[in-house]
């Protein structure tokens, strides 16, 4: 079963970048894939999504600030976050975009303050 690992979140100042990433140990190159986050009081909520086919999906409160992208052949996928804001708070996590959902990671935390 595959197992999903989130890292290189952290504490950035507003306007700063973060890239994370989301390590796969098994195979979900044929899933279409999303970067969930879930801030204190909010429920948890897509971000952005890529099909298996590299097409890509954004939430509008991110939307030209955010982008999706995936190595099949490394099974990692990339969150690239620029002009971060305070309301990107939050624990990311990935996962499938369609139901069954893999187990859940350990997710990690975005921390935008000045």
């Amino acid at each position: 079963q595959v197992q999903l690992v989130e890292s290189g979140g952290g504490l950035v100042q507003p306007g700063g970048s973060l890239r994370l990433s989301c390590a796969a140990s098994g195979i979900f190159g044929i899933y279409a894939m999303a970067w969930y986050r879930q801030a204190p009081g909010k429920q948890r909520e897509i971000v952005a999504s890529v099909t298996s086919g590299g097409s890509t999906n954004y939430a509008e409160s991110v939307k030209g600030r955010f982008t999706i992208s995936r190595d099949n052949a490394k099974n990692v996928m990339y969150l690239q976050m620029n002009s971060l804001k305070p309301d990107d708070t939050a624990v990311y996590y990935c996962n499938r975009v369609r139901a069954p959902l893999l187990p859940w990671g350990q997710g990690t935390q975005v921390t935008v303050s000045s």
